[in-house]
């Protein structure tokens, strides 16, 4: 069975790469829950797999491994609280609350569809979900997708330093170049004045903080060398607050609050455990992880 989906993997013709992918990892994940780990893999099986999704992807992936956000990761503001505007705020992408309802999400204008699923807003490019839109499978994929978030900053949250891949940093990020890593913080995190996220499109980045995260008003997050703001988590475990002017970057994991002063923005989304308050501020959801992270991740169980 593995031999001839590796030969048809180099067979067919590259758009169909990734369906083939994906048979070839249904395979090894089951043989896996059937007593076959990947250790009883041949060392030449084992080489041949790795060479082959390595070439395909041509990258090598550094970081930890990125943060499952299931649905939660198809929205650019989650709050289990309530979200609230100062006009006139730009969101690209989907909002929602939960267990909280509608009345919570504020400054909006807010119009109801025909269904009563959802309603929009002429601040946000993108549909507007609250748990007690009744119509279709709203409040039930609520449920669920508030569960995935919680899920996910627990993952986050509980990741162990490891050599490798950690990185110890002072609690001011500021003026810093910060390579793929995990950064683990006992207390909060400043950002007092610009930095810089360095990798490729395939590294990841975790910060973990005990803390709040603070960032000064008009400083910025510059990603270069191909990092993406889908591949940066910051778990924060206290409150965000991002002054007036500033431009953030990456998915914030917030157990408590969000705070974005006038004029402030964000590529990435805000996914809080409380309420998230929003002034004249700009939210672009970023677009999803490349491929090349996930062939790289697959790999790695081979080894």
């Amino acid at each position: 069975m593995l031999s001839f989906l590796m030969r048809n993997c180099f067979l067919i013709c590259s758009n169909c790469f990734l369906n083939c992918w994906l048979k070839l990892f249904s395979y090894l994940y089951s043989s896996r829950r059937h007593g076959c780990p990947s250790n009883r893999l041949s060392i030449m099986t084992k080489f041949v797999l790795i060479a082959a999704l390595g070439a395909i992807a041509s990258v090598s992936a550094a970081g930890p491994a990125a943060v499952n956000l299931g649905k939660a990761g198809n929205y650019a503001i989650l709050s289990k609280a309530g979200i609230s505007t100062v006009p006139t705020s730009v969101i690209t992408g989907d909002i929602g609350v939960s267990p909280i309802d509608s009345t919570a999400i504020t400054g909006f204008s807010l119009a109801e569809d025909f269904n009563n699923a959802s309603s929009t807003s002429t601040q946000v490019i993108g549909s507007v979900y609250a748990a007690n839109y009744l119509g279709g499978t709203t409040p039930a994929d609520l449920t669920v997708t508030i569960g995935d978030m919680e899920v996910a900053y627990t993952d986050a949250a509980g990741r162990t330093p490891q050599e490798k891949n950690t990185v110890k940093v002072s609690t001011d990020l500021g003026g810093k170049t910060l390579g793929p890593g995990l950064y683990t913080v006992w207390g909060s995190v400043d950002i007092s004045i610009d930095c810089t996220i360095n990798g490729s499109s395939t590294d990841t980045w975790i910060f973990q903080m005990s803390g709040n995260l603070k960032m000064a008003a008009n400083k910025r997050i510059t990603l270069i060398g191909g990092a993406l703001a889908s591949n940066i988590f910051w778990q924060v475990a206290g409150f965000v607050e991002v002054e007036v002017g500033a431009d953030m970057e990456g998915i914030l994991l917030v157990k408590t609050k969000a705070v974005f002063k006038t004029g402030s923005s964000l590529n990435g989304r805000i996914l809080a455990q409380t309420a998230v308050t929003l002034d004249s501020t700009t939210v672009t959801q970023p677009p999803q992880p490349h491929l090349g992270r996930i062939l790289a991740q697959t790999a790695d169980i081979l080894v």
